[in-house]
């Protein structure tokens, strides 16, 4: 089995790279390779989109990578391998993105990624360190993860999903801020999973024995 972590230069891809390579050897999940390349994509059996930065860039350096867009589309639309965006990668599944200008996203998932406004004025934006999450629903990949377990946040930026029950988990900051999101075969987290300590190995063992 092949986890892809797609390199298209939007993030730092080591920490991520050394949390999946831990847990796929603790739960025999394969192989994991980081890659720039459209062609070890459309092998993969998994697929993981990181991002760090604006939305647009992100968009527009994925964009720049030749034939990746439609790579991605073809594994995980139309062949549905499980799929997992993290950070600005949750945020490109949206419909559109409000960072500086609005910029369509995948599409994958209806919604809206907008600037946090949190309601107590004294709660700084970004939202940086550690949160508690709310499971709103389950979810395979969330198996063993329970309300109240750390995750590790930076951003400025939420994603608003369009259908509630695409909505799996938030954190309370100054009100319900989105933790993740899923449907079918692709979850996105907000957090980091690969610096959240437990919760976020947890998750990503969880995520490599899932089968959508």
């Amino acid at each position: 089995m092949l986890t892809v972590l797609v390199d298209y230069e939007s993030g730092n891809l080591h920490s991520a790279e050394k949390a999946f390579q831990r847990m796929a050897a603790e739960v025999g999940g394969g192989e994991i390779l980081v890659s720039a390349r459209a062609e070890d994509v459309a092998r993969a059996d998994r697929i993981v989109l990181p991002g760090d930065g604006a939305f647009p860039a992100c968009r527009d350096a994925l964009a720049a990578v030749p034939g990746m867009i439609e790579a991605l589309e073809d594994v995980v639309i139309d062949r549905a391998r499980p799929f997992l965006g993290i950070c600005v990668g949750m945020q490109l599944l949206a419909s559109r993105g409000l960072e500086y200008r609005a910029v369509p996203g995948l599409g994958w998932i209806g919604g809206t990624v907008e600037r946090i406004a949190p309601a107590d004025p004294k709660l700084k934006v970004p939202h940086m360190g550690w949160n508690d999450l709310v499971v709103d629903r389950a979810h395979p990949v969330l198996d063993g993860l329970e309300t109240g377990d750390h995750a590790y946040f930076v951003h400025s930026y939420q994603f608003h999903v369009t259908d509630p029950a695409h909505l799996l988990a938030h954190v309370d900051y100054g009100g319900p801020v989105t933790a993740i999101v899923g449907r079918d075969n692709i979850l996105g987290t907000q957090f980091h999973p690969e610096k959240s300590q437990a919760a976020g190995l947890r998750l990503i063992a969880n995520f490599l024995r899932w089968d959508p």
